[in-house]
């Protein structure tokens, strides 16, 4: 696959080299070759399922734990943790029965 973006002439504001890169330089803003890209590129966070993103922990690399709350399931009456506090406007299931329902 051809790459057709337009290249710009640069020098790496890591190592010093002269480089190309995909986009018009702006002043005061780093520019790093593909080498040093790569050696400062962020990590990518991961879900417990081993996949990026899915949810606001993942996509904004937020690790502390969730504050949970207590509520009584909607359904099956039992006393459950949730992640988000229980307004009473809406009914609330435990993880079971939310399981349940998505099926």
């Amino acid at each position: 696959m051809e790459d057709d973006r337009e290249m710009h002439k640069a020098t790496c504001s890591d190592c010093g080299a002269e480089c190309e890169v995909p986009f018009k330089p702006t002043e005061g803003k780093p520019v790093r070759c593909k080498d040093c890209f790569r050696k400062n590129k962020p990590q990518r966070s991961f879900n417990d399922r081993g996949n990026r993103g899915g949810g606001s922990r993942g996509r904004f690399g937020n690790d502390r734990p969730r504050e949970m709350h207590k509520a009584t399931c909607a359904e099956c009456k039992k006393e459950c943790e949730v992640p988000f506090k229980p307004s009473g406007e809406k009914p609330v299931f435990c993880r079971e029965c939310f399981a349940s329902k998505r099926d």
